[in-house]
């Protein structure tokens, strides 16, 4: 390489260092600018305790004001700031050494009495003392603060396992229908075609499971929705009505029938779900009692709500068993409730609705005497319109809605009376 060139090598690279050379003193500016905007506080705290101790050198006849005033100010400022406990360690032991060495400089030649050396210790002392509580109260503070993190992910955690069991349950009982139905048609069919005894019985055994999947399905996407929007359509609704309809289709059963209405009582809910709530709580009644046993249906007005009750005479529930009866699938006697058919959905059935109506159930129930299971309602305004009762069907095919399923009731001729108390065969 050539002299000139080398020598024009040399100058760029100079030139090169000088614009570097800026921009890294730039970048070291804006650093040292950031942190005094970071930590100002702390800046100006240690120029107000380097005034004070230059007071406390120069003016010893006043040395006590800056000497309280450091250590007050170290008080506030670690209030403040709540250092790390090792910034704090080190700015205590600067502070200690440097009040305590100006002073005690002052004992040496004379300028103080050396009783005055001994409030240094003492007032650092006091400071780790408020450095410990403060530190403690963190700690704690810093516990609690986890705790509640911990609780707010667990029902994060529940909320959407919540949201996942509730979109399984609508899912399966959707996909559940069709191939049920569609099996259940053939299996009807084949019941009906088929020559043999042995395969029409046979063909009867898988209708009727297949009919029990079904009522099942039908009850699971019930409760599915409970919490849906649309899950009530509100309305003033007569509660005789629905009560005296409900006693219509369930009367023709073989037990002793009492009711009991109140005339004027009404609330304001979804007609169809109180129906549906009331005839699972009949059909719980039925499935527990004999052909000898009363069952009672009565209205009454209670501290502003509307009570709905279900009395029998039944065999009565275990103590044991009366905190979980409302469970889903939850049953006092598993053997009979499965030869009857039941799931230990249908309790569940009632609490739902009728919580969905802002409203309770209850139940009381003693071994050997019976049960009684209530809802409570809110009772609607006086003021407010009763809607009118839905319109019977006839006798010759009454049905009952139930959850979606159509349980088809015994034909009751529609002359016959209904007694306030009808012993049936």
């Amino acid at each position: 390489m050539s002299t000139n060139g080398l020598q024009r090598s040399q100058a760029r690279d100079m030139g090169i260092g000088h614009t570097r050379m800026p921009d890294r003193v730039l970048t070291w500016w804006r650093r040292a600018l950031g942190w005094c905007r970071s930590y100002w506080v702390d800046i100006a705290w240690a120029g107000f305790v380097g005034l004070n101790l230059a007071a406390m050198r120069l003016l010893p006849s006043w040395q006590t004001i800056p000497f309280l005033a450091i250590w007050v100010s170290l008080t506030a400022i670690y209030g403040f700031r709540l250092w790390r406990l090792q910034p704090t360690i080190l700015t205590w032991a600067a502070v200690t050494l440097a009040t305590g060495g100006i002073i005690g400089v002052q004992v040496l030649r004379g300028q103080q009495e050396a009783d005055y050396l001994v409030e240094v210790p003492l007032i650092a002392l006091m400071f780790l003392v408020m450095v410990w509580h403060g530190r403690r109260r963190l700690a704690a503070t810093e516990e609690r603060v986890a705790a509640l993190e911990e609780v707010q992910r667990v029902s994060q955690e529940n909320l959407r396992l919540l949201t996942q069991q509730h979109r399984f349950l609508q899912d399966a009982s959707h996909e559940l229908g069709t191939p049920i139905t569609v099996a259940l048609g053939h299996a009807e069919l084949i019941e009906r075609a088929v020559t043999s005894t042995v395969v029409a019985q046979d063909a009867r055994v898988v209708t009727e499971e297949l009919m029990r999947l079904r009522r099942l399905a039908t009850r699971m996407l019930l409760l599915a929705s409970a919490g849906g929007p649309d899950f009530l359509h509100l309305a003033p609704v007569v509660v005789e009505s629905v009560v005296v309809d409900a006693f219509d289709r369930w009367s023709h059963t073989p037990r002793r029938w009492g009711l009991t209405t109140e005339t004027d009582a009404a609330v304001h809910g979804d007609r169809d779900r109180l129906a549906l709530a009331l005839d699972a709580l009949l059909e719980n009644a039925i499935t527990h009692t004999g052909t000898a046993d009363r069952i009672d249906i009565s209205t009454r007005r209670e501290d502003g709500h509307i009570v709905l009750a279900v009395a029998d005479s039944g065999p009565g529930i275990p103590a044991a068993d009366l905190e979980r009866i409302f469970h889903r699938f939850a049953r006092a006697e598993p053997r009979q409730r499965r030869e009857a058919g039941g799931f230990g959905l249908g309790l569940a059935i009632v609490q739902a609705i009728t919580e969905a109506h802002h409203g309770s159930v209850r139940v009381e129930s003693t071994l050997g005497h019976g049960s009684v299971f209530e809802m409570l309602l809110p009772a609607a305004p006086a003021s407010a319109p009763p809607s009118p009762p839905a319109p019977r069907v006839p006798a010759a095919g009454r049905s009952l809605a139930l959850g979606g399923d159509l349980l088809t009731a015994i034909p009751v001729p529609e002359s016959s009376s209904r007694p306030a108390d009808a012993g049936r065969a």
